[in-house]
């Protein structure tokens, strides 16, 4: 029996008789979606999903030889993949994101979010990603990351409604 825990709400008295028990907001999971994607792609540190772990997992299950750990003497150590914009990119990229300017009342001011020498963002907000993942990400990303990478990510970014 794989499910035996019950949640809480079915103690409420009238969560058996709601039609629509859980709904998922959109634009929070598209925040999630952009912070993954963001940080996987500019390897910031504790945001990428591009870890130690998940390289040792491909290599246990003996897949994507290209992303395994790279072993020198008694050393691993993990190389940057081929979706992993490199320092010089990095840089460029939010070079670009920090100098979009949005009309008032579209998006916030995304150059304030913006850090080019820590790089990374802060402070965004659900709209100011969906702006971000819809607008920016195809535009900045497109000749920075190889084709067969880019290709999805726009497609990711078309998937969300406007």
């Amino acid at each position: 029996m794989n499910w035996t825990h019950k949640p809480m709400f079915f103690e409420l008295p009238y969560w058996l008789k709601l039609k629509l028990r859980h709904n998922l907001d959109v634009m929070h999971v598209e925040k999630n979606v952009f912070d993954t994607l963001v940080g996987t792609i500019l390897d910031i540190e504790g945001k990428t999903k591009d870890t130690i772990k998940a390289r040792l997992d491909l290599e246990r299950m003996g897949i994507r030889r290209g992303l395994w750990m790279n072993r020198d003497s008694d050393k691993a150590r993990r190389d940057l993949a081929f979706f992993s914009m490199k320092p010089n990119d990095k840089k460029e990229f939010l070079k670009f994101v920090s100098s979009v300017k949005f009309p008032d009342g579209y998006a916030s001011n995304i150059a304030r979010c913006v850090n080019v020498d820590g790089g990374k963002f802060t402070g965004l907000k659900s709209h100011d990603c969906h702006v971000f993942m819809q607008r920016l990400l195809p535009v900045g990303i497109r000749h920075l990351l190889p084709e067969d990478v880019v290709k999805p990510i726009i497609l990711l970014s078309r998937f969300f409604p406007n």
